[in-house]
């Protein structure tokens, strides 16, 4: 899905950037140019920042934790 359509940005380039350590929008900005536009992008920008962040940020389970369950 294009979260910027003004300069072509997907969410997936997005969850990407996040990946890879942006951890703002205005770095998101500088990196991919996500919101130099118009700018009306930005909240959805910053919303997909902050929940690849929780995502990424979830402990894994340990294999030997969930086979004593």
């Amino acid at each position: 899905m294009y979260v910027c359509l003004c300069n072509g940005v997907t969410h997936l380039q997005i969850r990407e950037a996040a990946a890879n350590g942006c951890k703002t929008v205005s770095e998101l900005t500088m990196r991919t140019g996500c919101g130099s536009t118009c700018g009306s992008c930005l909240d959805m920008a910053a919303g997909l920042l902050a929940e690849q962040h929780a995502r990424m940020a979830l402990p894994l389970p340990v294999v030997s934790d969930a086979a004593a369950a």
